[in-house]
């Protein structure tokens, strides 16, 4: 469910004064009057909430960024740190 931000269109009361938040359903209609004072309201057009995901989230400054480590396999067969700093540098088998 969707939260609907209001404001006072005349007069208003302590509750509606500065506006006001809803949460309502998509099917519900418009509040027309504030809940509290009965004075009219409207509806305001708010911007949505967009997070945005990291580049890549495997990345090396990224994990370490985040507090992990990460190994990858070297030709020899050992594993060396490309990321954090917890851990020996080179892991061998």
């Amino acid at each position: 469910m969707p939260i609907y931000e209001y404001e006072p269109v005349d007069e208003s009361c302590e509750f509606c004064r500065d506006g006001f938040e809803l949460l309502r359903s998509f099917s519900d209609e418009p509040l027309t009057q504030c809940p509290q004072c009965h004075g009219p309201v409207r509806r305001v057009v708010s911007a949505p909430f967009v997070q945005a995901r990291p580049l890549n989230p495997l990345s090396p400054s990224y994990l370490a960024e985040k507090g992990f480590t990460k190994y990858e396999k070297t030709a020899d067969g050992e594993y060396t740190k490309t990321a954090g700093v917890r851990g020996p540098d080179v892991l061998k088998r």
